[in-house]
């Protein structure tokens, strides 16, 4: 039991401070968090027209369109600009408790890991960290990259570079921990 708690409390810690770097110090993500000069008018113009907070796709058709209908926009749309927005009508910042619930779910995260590895009838060092690795590449492969088929992400790189690194450094880690020997 000290082991897991251990792991998930120390791999949970490592896929945070990951997570942590490659957001601030490194700043992998800034293709998906450019600055434009114009935001306060993109704002006002926001606030003005959009009815109320939520997710929009533009250009798209309302409810109940029918197909034939949304066919002629895409094919209209094709070539031409389009936008994906996510609207608030005010910004919520706590720091403190966002970073709380993110270190929170890693550390879910690891025990989880922990427990498939636990089910293998013979575990070893690369054992631990392969599956650590296949983790990561399902988690990119499940959310970033499948919604980059859809809709570009301009940080899709950063993405793979995060799973990979974050899913390495916790198999690395877990694969010494869960392995070693105790002392005599």
């Amino acid at each position: 039991m000290k082991k897991t708690i251990v792991g998930a409390l120390v791999g949970g810690i490592i896929l945070f401070m990951w997570q942590f770097a490659s957001w601030t110090a490194l700043n992998l993500h800034l293709p998906a968090q450019g600055y434009t000069a114009k935001q306060d008018t993109i704002l006002q113009v926001l606030s003005a027209n959009l009815e109320k907070e939520g997710g929009y796709f533009l250009p798209t058709a309302p409810a109940g369109t029918s197909f034939e209908d949304m066919e002629k926009l895409t094919e209209k749309s094709i070539g031409k600009p389009w936008a994906i927005i996510q609207y608030h009508s005010a910004l919520e910042y706590n720091m403190g408790l966002n970073m709380a619930r993110g270190l929170i779910t890693n550390i879910i995260l690891a025990w989880l890991l922990i427990w498939i590895i636990g089910k293998f009838g013979n575990n070893s060092f690369s054992t631990t960290l392969t599956t650590s690795l296949i983790l990561g590449i399902i988690v990119y492969l499940n959310s970033a990259y499948t919604s980059h088929i859809w809709y570009k992400l301009f940080d899709i790189r950063a993405f793979l570079i995060d799973c990979i690194a974050m899913w390495g450094l916790t198999g690395l880690w877990l694969g010494w921990w869960l392995n070693r020997k105790p002392k005599a």
